[in-house]
């Protein structure tokens, strides 16, 4: 597609009172253009093969297939196209699950129309665009997932136990420079992989790292 080429959308919504007020006001518009609707999920995902769009507005509550499990189809089977979800909801578990599903953007459907205009030209352009509503939400997930970062959860041992398994120590190796038996330090690495969820020493090496636990050299 050139930059003069419109920007390809498919609109998916089972209200055709709402695919109208979109159509009307994007039609004013000279660089998008809607080149199919979609009244589900499935319907959505069958023109994302037949025209392959740039944009997908997708809505949420749909029958047949909701615009959750037609996004995730998409954002796999058709990388290149990016989905922007147009939505009422603002509840945290529907818009971390939403995020989680691979769209590219977030806005509300109460928004004003220019928002919408701007959510399609970032989201073509390779940004990503949420309403400010669903910023805060977002933010806000993440202030809370921060308030309980995994580190804070391990003892001083733990955490010493973690930089010696990440720097490729045994467990031998590590009970000598510990001064304690091998069953203890298995008993620390069990609790570690337990506590972290993270079952493998690449996976605990790669936590220490990130965690700055373990500091590279």
């Amino acid at each position: 597609m050139s930059k003069s080429d419109p920007i390809k959308i498919i609109l998916a919504d089972d209200h055709p009172i709402v695919r109208e007020g979109i159509r009307a006001r994007l039609s004013t518009q000279p660089n998008m253009k809607i080149v199919a609707e979609a009244q589900n999920g499935r319907e959505a995902i069958k023109c994302v093969q037949e025209f392959a769009p740039a944009i997908v507005l997708m809505d949420i509550n749909m029958p047949d297939m909701n615009g959750l499990e037609a996004t995730k189809v998409i954002v796999q089977n058709a990388p290149k196209t990016k989905v922007l979800v147009l939505s009422m909801h603002q509840d945290r578990e529907y818009v971390v699950e939403i995020m989680k599903s691979g769209a590219r953007g977030y806005v509300l459907k109460n928004s004003p129309p220019a928002e919408l205009i701007r959510a399609i030209e970032l989201v073509h352009a390779g940004e990503a665009f949420f309403s400010p509503a669903i910023s805060s939400v977002l933010l806000n997930e993440i202030s809370r997932t921060a308030d309980k970062p995994a580190v804070a959860n391990l003892s001083d041992r733990e955490k010493e136990v973690l930089r010696f398994i990440a720097s490729g120590l045994s467990n031998k190796e590590i009970a000598d420079k510990l001064g304690v038996g091998v069953r203890t330090i298995e008993t620390h690495r069990e609790r570690l992989m337990r506590k972290l969820d993270i079952h493998s020493v690449a996976g605990l090496t790669k936590f220490a790292i990130a965690e700055g636990v373990l500091k590279l050299q």
